[in-house]
């Protein structure tokens, strides 16, 4: 079976960050594939208008819009997942980003805020609420003692894969002449999300990072990147990613047997040197 003949029949999931780019692409994908989706963005209306076109495909979609960085909303997204589609999510997109041009010397320092809130402390929330109920074990309060030992690896494999995802780049890898400030918490990301496996793997849990190069969508004018110059370097080395490109590698990760993980995948246009 092919990742596109509802390969992912029966699973439940949730992409943020849905309501364009990337996000939408892989809300559509998983869709089309045959999980049922909860997407989340802060633009509800843009959200509803995914939402209705998911489902006029036939695809099994709900809404929780919102910012993913507030704890209602994520709470609120793996509720509605159980409630809506009858268990635990059991493949999260953590998606939600935003860029931001020039380096720590000349980005705009009134934006760092936002941008490590949402790509980190927003990621790093969601990462860690669809751990909890994919394991089962709550993760130990602050200031409580350490517990007696770890939570039980479990015997039995289980039947179905159990995913997050999250969406790095590959600035948070390779040093960017272009935002350096954005991937600097690209590579916060990157660091949580393999911290992350190594404790949710043994349990049944795949965690991955998902690092692509030059994606075409309104990033770039979002982020604040100069039309003009960025623009000519996204033509030198045409044809870039598009979202759909990066929703493909999804459903492969999404799509092998429980037992096997893809735990990074970094992908470029072919034309793209660096970063």
């Amino acid at each position: 079976m092919s990742v596109n003949e509802r390969a992912l029949a029966g699973r439940r999931a949730i992409v943020t960050g849905a309501s364009a780019g990337i996000g939408e692409a892989i809300a559509r994908a998983l869709a089309a594939a045959g999980a049922s989706v909860v997407i989340n963005a802060r633009r509800a209306d843009r959200l509803a208008a995914v939402a209705e076109q998911i489902a006029s495909r036939g695809g099994r979609v709900a809404c929780v819009s919102g910012d993913a960085g507030d704890d209602s909303v994520v709470a609120a997204m793996l509720d509605t997942c159980r409630a809506e589609f009858g268990g635990q999510a059991d493949l999260v997109i953590v998606n939600a980003g935003r860029g931001l041009r020039g380096s720590v010397y000349d980005s705009d320092p009134s934006q760092w805020e936002a941008v490590f809130r949402v790509n980190v402390l927003a990621a790093a929330k969601l990462m860690r609420a669809a751990s909890e109920r994919m394991i089962g074990v709550a993760t130990p309060q602050v200031g409580a003692p350490p517990a007696a030992k770890p939570p039980e690896v479990p015997g039995d494999w289980p039947a179905t894969a159990r995913d997050i995802m999250v969406l790095g780049s590959t600035v948070g890898r390779n040093l960017s002449p272009f935002s350096s400030m954005y991937g600097s918490a690209k590579a916060a990301v990157h660091m949580l999300a393999e911290s992350l496996r190594r404790t949710c793997g043994p349990r049944g849990v795949r965690v991955t990072t998902i690092e692509p190069g030059i994606v075409a969508s309104e990033f770039q004018s979002v982020a604040g990147y100069d039309p003009v110059s960025f623009g000519a370097f996204m033509k030198s080395i045409d044809p870039v990613l598009t979202p759909e490109d990066v929703a493909r590698v999804v459903l492969l990760v999404a799509s092998q047997p429980a037992g096997v993980h893809l735990n990074e995948v970094m992908m470029r246009p072919t034309r793209q040197e660096y970063p």
